[in-house]
């Protein structure tokens, strides 16, 4: 199963000795593991949804994008 993690773990938490992925990174766990961490909200199934796109930050001027 692939999973996209919503939650960062804390740091130095490890899943099967290695480290979690970070918070938006994608995963392939066995399905009982993704679909707990699904259940409990800290990730979300991506097998059939296309990556999420990050909103990115609008730089500009003013209200309208022109000069202030």
């Amino acid at each position: 199963m692939r999973i996209r993690m919503t939650v960062a773990m804390p740091e130095g938490a490890t899943r099967d000795g290695e480290p979690w992925p970070a918070l938006g990174d994608e995963a392939d766990v066995p399905t009982i593991v993704g679909a707990h961490l699904v259940a409990a909200g800290v990730a979300e199934d991506v097998t059939d949804q296309p990556a999420r796109r990050r909103r990115t930050k609008e730089v500009g001027g003013g209200a309208d994008g022109g000069d202030p």
